[in-house]
C-alpha cells in the first residue's frame, strides 16, 4: 500500500528544495557573521514555498492564488526591516535583509513550480554574496573613502 501519491511526493520535493536553497544562501551569511544565517534563510524559503503551494491548491476561477504571494512579499519586507539597523551614522543589515527577500522569492518560485528559475536565482544570489562583495570592498568602498578624504 502506497502512503504518498506522486503529487504529495512532488510537494515534499519542492519543500525540500526550498529549504536546501535557503540553507545554501544562508551559509554565506553565516560565514560573513551576519545575524540571519542558514536557518533564517531556510525558514523563509521553506515558508514561502509552503504558502505558495497552499495558495495554488485553492486556486479556482473565483480564488486568486497571487493574493497570498502578495502577502508573502509584504510580510518578508516587514521581517527584513527588523534586520536593518542604524548604527554610528551607518546603515547595517541591508544586504542581509535583501537576501531574505530573495530567499522568499526563491521559495515562492519553487512553490509555484518554477524550479529552474529558482535554482538559477539561488546560484545568482550566492554569486552576488560571494563574488561581488570582495569587488565592492576593494574598489567601490575604497574609492568612496578616498573621495571623502578629498572633501575634508
Amino acid at each position: 500500500m502506497e502512503y504518498f501519491d506522486q503529487h504529495t511526493l512532488s510537494i515534499f520535493g519542492r519543500l525540500l528544495l526550498a529549504a536546501v536553497l535557503g540553507i545554501i544562501i544562508g551559509i554565506e551569511r553565516e560565514l560573513a557573521h551576519k545575524s540571519a544565517g542558514m536557518r533564517t534563510h531556510s525558514f523563509v524559503a521553506l515558508g514561502s514555498a509552503l504558502f505558495s503551494i497552499i495558495s495554488m491548491s485553492f486556486s479556482s476561477p473565483t480564488v486568486d492564488p497571487t493574493r497570498i504571494a502578495a502577502q508573502i512579499v509584504t510580510g518578508i519586507g516587514f521581517l527584513g526591516a527588523g534586520i536593518i539597523i542604524f548604527h554610528d551614522s551607518r546603515v547595517q543589515g541591508l544586504t542581509t535583509a535583501a537576501g531574505i527577500w530573495v530567499a522568499a522569492a526563491i521559495g515562492m518560485a519553487i512553490g509555484f513550480g518554477f524550479l529552474k528559475i529558482a535554482l538559477f536565482t539561488a546560484a545568482l544570489t550566492v554569486f552576488i554574496f560571494v563574488v561581488v562583495w570582495p569587488i565592492e570592498q576593494r574598489f567601490v568602498k575604497k574609492f568612496a573613502k578616498n573621495e571623502r578624504k578629498d572633501l575634508d
